[in-house]
């Protein structure tokens, strides 16, 4: 087995916390832990909101970084653009082997990709409305009604 196969993968989980439930969050660090080390834990939101309250919850206990967006605009993708933005700064790092990407938005399906041509692993994580298009994009799609909630 060459070295590469014997080492362990180290990951990056970026959460759109505006897309999923605060709920699942332990059982997806749970499962997305199958296929590496965690080495970074971030959820994208605008945690001023009142509706985000239950996720912050979630936060500490989890060991996740909070990325807080300021709202500019109602209905706009705030957390979307920063995801992908922090995405590709951990890919050109160099220091991870794939991104654990959770969320049901089809608007990643590029960042999917773009990650993937860097030779980077994807494991999306979202629920069964998530597009095809992203499902198909990553490297492996996990959906969150297969993940067993403790």
């Amino acid at each position: 087995m060459s070295k590469r196969q014997n080492k362990q993968q180290r990951l990056a989980v970026l959460i759109d916390a505006e897309n999923v439930s605060h709920t699942l969050v332990p059982a997806i660090l749970l499962r997305a832990a199958c296929y590496g080390t965690l080495d970074v834990k971030r959820a994208f939101g605008d945690w001023s909101r009142a509706d985000m309250r239950n996720f912050r919850s979630v936060l500490n206990p989890n060991a996740i970084e909070a990325v807080h967006l300021v709202s500019y605009a109602r209905g706009k993708n705030a957390a979307d653009i920063t995801l992908c933005l922090n995405a590709m700064d951990l890919v050109h790092t160099g220091q991870f082997d794939g991104v654990c990407l959770v969320s049901s938005d089809c608007d990643l399906t590029p960042l999917a990709f773009r990650i993937r041509r860097e030779g980077v692993r994807v494991y999306g994580i979202g629920g069964r409305q998530t597009p095809h298009s992203f499902a198909m994009a990553c490297s492996r799609f996990i959906y969150t009604d297969s993940i067993v909630v403790a």
